[in-house]
């Protein structure tokens, strides 16, 4: 509020700092009214309509003229009129912007060709079929454009998670207001039926709410007071009064929708491939043909119209429009569909480096386990109880977020006083040094024990254990148990199903751990008691020895792992839903906890880079039958339209079939 307060008074002195004349006023917008998203997502707008109108007006100048040419027999300058003008209203953009680009450095394009093939055909007399090609390419460009924006606008309404209001409460009124205007700390009600539009804690009211859009999952999950409420979920069944936590702009929504237009712009190299292929192919294919139009007649003597007539054809078909337009479409596409089913990748290049992955590294908690610790069992030592062993160990941990610590402090159950404790020390992969009531404690791992030559007992159970000293003397130990999740197994007996040739699990945790968890899931490898890094160490001998040509990707929680994903070729973040760290730290975030979406995203990006490959064959393949008739004289501008249009048309269907993945 304080803020609030002084910002129209640094606004002011900003704008008079540039413009003394310029009134500056705030005005409180106290209703809001959201509103309709349409024609920018509508697959057929006003732009659209128009172009509608001018290709039938052109179509129809045309069908006169070849009708008064067949039946009425009129003279040449006739014909000629009406097919002008139709070719101006049908070809005249087109033409236009072969200039345009002609005059910024950009020669070779498709409306270059395309106004080079049929202004030759008008040069060598085949004026009917200059002005068929241009109607029938711009038809076909026209309804390639339809099918690109039913792709765009099907990605659009998946990911529309975007609120269109909030309802705040404001001096005891509710408002209306945009989402983008609430700030933190500021108590929403979303009613059933509504998104939550910021995220939260839930203050009062009890929900279902579907998470669909976010994590792909299609079971409701309840919340009740005191637990999280993200962003982009649908309330379902009762009124809930929510305490927003974040601003608009860094909600879960916001930072998905983000991350899913902006995918985009990290292309994959089969995408660079195809830009860089286009670049030279163009001026390729018109070297070529200027070739055909012109060596033949002057080799073998005249035919010079027939020649020339064959280089256009060769231009119309040489076009490269299904490949440009195809491929990227296709990533767009499965980088959507990846997204329906819970899985969030940060760019093309991503989706097809999960191809070719050979080797995945997964971190145990919280990954292939549930990182829901339990105590079960307390051993004393030296004279020391059970309650004074975890009343120490409370103490010890009472400052630690780490699961292991929440786990200590919810078997111990009382208040502690964080009064009579000082001196706290976290040692990574060791453990914690702390002064309590007077007593130095250590509370950790072996490594710790030793390090501080304190003797122990080596408890034998399966199990994290927690050692714990008291001034030098050793106190017990407290075994914690961990819990594989339900799906980890089915999702690494997947995952070797669909292609992954090693599977290997890096921990913290002590060797009879590491190795009951690994037994368990069939892992092919397991590295246990590493610090974090050691992790990274042993991540790069798992890559050294990987398959040339393969990646390697690793799988954790995205906050304590960060060292390791940004080394793997790939990074996964798993339960990645509502954690920052997570999203920014990841190439590739899955929305759930569940190991099983690892292998939704690799299928996914094995679709994609097959309908990819699909494409780039029927394209090359349709277009080279078509030049080689184009040259051999067979094919005429009909063939070489639909050796165009009609490829590219298929390859943008065949593109959107990745959205039904």
């Amino acid at each position: 509020q304080t803020a609030a307060d002084t910002i129209a008074s640094q606004i002011e002195t900003i704008v008079h700092s540039h413009e003394p004349d310029v009134e500056v006023s705030e005005i409180v917008q106290e209703s809001y009214i959201p509103e309709k998203k349409q024609e920018a997502n509508e697959s057929y707008n006003n732009e659209d309509k128009k172009l509608t109108v001018r290709l039938a007006t052109g179509a129809a100048i045309y069908a006169i003229g070849m009708a008064l040419t067949v039946f009425a027999k009129v003279p040449l300058p006739i014909e000629l009129a009406f097919l002008i003008v139709s070719y101006v209203i049908l070809g005249g953009d087109v033409v236009w912007q072969a200039v345009r680009n002609i005059s910024k450095g950009r020669v070779f394009d498709e409306h270059f060709l395309m106004s080079v093939s049929t202004i030759g055909a008008f040069v060598i007399g085949e004026y009917p079929e200059a002005v068929a090609v241009m109607l029938f390419y711009q038809v076909g460009e026209f309804f390639q454009s339809l099918a690109v924006k039913r792709s765009r606008k099907s990605i659009s309404d998946l990911m529309d998670i975007r609120p269109d209001s909030a309802t705040v409460r404001r001096n005891g009124e509710l408002i209306t207001i945009s989402p983008e205007n609430v700030s933190i700390g500021e108590i929403i009600i979303v009613k059933p039926g509504e998104k939550i539009p910021l995220d939260g804690v839930v203050l009062d009211g009890d929900s279902m709410l579907d998470t669909s859009a976010l994590t792909g999952e299609s079971v409701p999950r309840s919340v009740h007071k005191g637990d999280e409420a993200l962003s982009g979920c649908m309330n379902q069944t009762g009124v809930l009064m929510i305490k927003t936590t974040k601003a608009f702009g860094e909600s879960t929504a916001s930072k998905i929708i983000d991350l899913v237009e902006n995918a985009s712009s990290r292309k994959a190299p089969t995408e660079n491939f195809i830009t860089t292929f286009a670049r030279y192919y163009t001026p390729v294919v018109v070297i070529l043909a200027a070739f055909l139009a012109i060596l033949p007649p002057i080799i073998l003597g005249g035919g010079w119209t027939e020649w020339i007539r064959r280089g256009f054809v060769f231009l119309v078909v040489s076009c490269p429009c299904a490949l440009v337009i195809s491929i990227p479409l296709t990533f767009f596409g499965g980088i959507g569909a990846a997204s329906k089913r819970g899985v969030l990748v940060k760019g093309s290049n991503y989706l097809e480096a999960l191809n070719n992955v050979s080797v995945i590294v997964f971190d145990k908690t919280g990954t292939l386990t549930k990182g829901v610790f339990n105590v079960t069992d307390i051993l004393p030592a030296n004279g020391f109880s059970k309650e004074q062993v975890l009343e120490y160990a409370a103490d010890a941990e009472s400052f630690s977020n780490h699961p292991i610590a929440k786990s200590i402090l919810a078997a111990y159950g009382k208040e502690i006083d964080q009064s009579v404790i000082s001196d706290y020390k976290e040692i990574s992969g060791y453990g914690i040094s702390v002064m309590a009531a007077e007593k130095k404690v250590f509370a950790g791992n072996t490594k710790l024990m030793d390090t501080e030559c304190i003797e122990y007992t080596t408890c034998e159970n399966a199990g994290t254990k927690v050692y714990l000293a008291v001034d030098g003397q050793y106190a017990g130990c407290i075994l914690i148990t961990d819990e594989v999740k339900p799906d980890s197994k089915k999702a690494i007996s997947d995952l070797k199903h669909i292609g992954v040739e090693k599977t290997v699990m890096l921990t913290g945790d002590d060797e009879k751990i590491g190795k009951s968890v690994a037994e368990e899931l069939q892992l092919d490898e397991y590295y246990a008691q590493l610090l974090p890094d050691q992790k990274v160490e042993k991540v790069e001998l798992l890559d050294s020895k990987k398959r040339p040509g393969s990646k390697l990707a690793f799988v954790g929680d995205g906050i304590n792992d960060a060292p390791v994903l940004a080394r793997a070729d790939v990074g996964i973040a798993m339960g990645g839903l509502g954690s920052d760290a997570a999203i920014e730290a990841a190439d590739v975030v899955l929305m759930t906890d569940e190991p099983s979406k690892l292998v939704d995203a690799i299928e996914v990006a094995k679709a994609t880079k097959q309908i990819v490959m699909q494409n780039i064959v029927i394209a090359l393949g349709i277009k080279s039958v078509f030049l080689i008739l184009g040259a051999l004289g067979i094919a005429g501008m009909w063939e070489a339209v639909f050796g165009d249009v009609g490829v590219t048309i298929i390859a943008v269907l065949n593109a959107m079939r990745i959205l039904k993945k």
